[in-house]
């Protein structure tokens, strides 16, 4: 059973920068499609970013050049670097892992931008 554990979130100023954390455990995390999801007030969760497990990644385009995935497989642990924040990015961050066909989600991290 995989677990997910997020981190890092706050409150930032618009143009500021946060990384969240996401600690996995229970599973091969080398074997498992990591990502990030947000879900702000009112709307429905849209997927921001993957990391295939050949480290491939994907971005949607609200937050390409911004935001930047990574994984360190030693830690079991991937990343969310988010630079130039714009008050459009508040919303609550929720890791995903897809391990095996079958897709797992953290407990969410608070960002707020004002």
């Amino acid at each position: 059973h995989v677990q997910l554990v997020e981190s890092g979130g706050g409150s930032a100023q618009a143009g500021g920068s946060l990384k969240l954390s996401c600690a996995a455990s229970g599973y091969a995390f080398d074997n498992c499609a990591m990502g990030w999801s947000r879900q702000a007030p009112g709307k429905e969760r849209e997927l921001v970013t993957t990391s295939t497990k050949d480290t491939t990644t994907t971005y949607a385009n609200s937050v390409k050049g911004r935001f930047t995935i990574s994984r360190d497989n030693a830690k079991n642990t991937v990343y969310l670097s988010m630079n130039s924040l714009k008050t459009e990015d508040t919303a609550v961050y929720y890791c995903r892992a897809l391990c095996s066909g079958l897709l797992y989600w953290g407990k969410g991290t608070q960002v707020t931008v004002s």
